[in-house]
């Protein structure tokens, strides 16, 4: 048996070590075991340990490969409309390379959607679906473009219309290209939304599209949100500013996935 002041000693250390870790996880939002392994020098079975003992005490959620903050939520909008703004717009010139005039477009809200949204103005007749408002604004009236606005009851906080209404209109469709934006992107190669009905709609775009790309900036990979988003093996692009490290590449590896990186230097 080990002596009482040992024990005590090793008590301290994982209470300290824990603090430090639950207090990564809730700036971040969600971590990785990785993530915490470099920054804290301890073995990854440490961690496991360390993540099933917060997870019992209601701490954090654990998920595969890291763990997600209780008290996470997205950001809101006028915070996302101001981050990675130059990534976002390269992504969507990117993203927008592949719709040629007069094609069928479904374009789910989010800021880096609203980016494609703008690289596609100079468009010419597209048909587009859309729950975001600030989309429909974009591309409506424009170069004899036709736009369909998704039902449902508008969400003030990100101007979008979510729930079954949206997802049902959605099924009486098919289109050439689909984009939708990613919460996250597990370091399992999950991709994950912050709410049932986004992650819904999401899954019903990469079925109902015949080009279905994830448009998502670099720092959504390698992290959680709350809900897994099906489907994402319709996926044909993911379309990002950097490339992936090496742990979220194989992690995609599996995927008939095509990665695409936008350069944010050509205009």
């Amino acid at each position: 048996m080990k002596p009482i002041a040992e024990l005590r000693d090793s008590r301290v250390l994982a209470e300290e070590r824990q603090r430090l870790i639950l207090s990564m996880v809730n700036d971040r939002g969600s971590i990785s075991i990785t993530e915490i392994q470099r920054k804290l020098n301890v073995s990854r079975e440490t961690i496991r340990r360390d993540l099933v003992a917060m997870a019992d005490s209601q701490l954090l959620r654990k998920t595969h490969g890291g763990a997600l903050s209780l008290e996470q939520r997205e950001p809101e909008m006028a915070v996302r409309q101001v981050t990675n703004i130059e990534a976002k717009r390269a992504i969507g010139r990117l993203a927008a390379g592949l719709v040629p005039d007069g094609a069928s477009v479904i374009l789910a809200s989010g800021t880096t959607t609203q980016a494609v949204a703008e690289a596609l103005m100079a468009r010419r007749e597209l048909t587009v679906f859309t729950n975001s408002v600030f989309i429909c604004g974009k591309l409506m009236g424009r170069n004899g473009n036709r736009v369909y606005m998704l039902g449902g009851e508008i969400q003030p906080s990100n101007g979008a219309t979510l729930g079954r209404d949206a997802t049902e209109m959605l099924a009486h469709y098919f289109a050439d290209f689909g984009f939708i934006g990613a919460g996250a992107i597990s370091p399992a190669g999950w991709l994950m939304d912050y709410t049932r009905e986004e992650g819904e709609l999401h899954s019903r775009i990469l079925m109902t599209a015949r080009t279905a790309a994830v448009v998502a900036d670099h720092g959504k990979f390698g992290r959680f949100a709350p809900i897994r988003v099906g489907n994402f093996e319709r996926a044909t692009h993911l379309i990002t500013d950097v490339t992936p490290e090496p742990e979220i590449t194989n992690a995609l590896a599996h995927l008939p996935l095509e990665v695409l990186v936008a350069d944010k230097d050509t205009a």
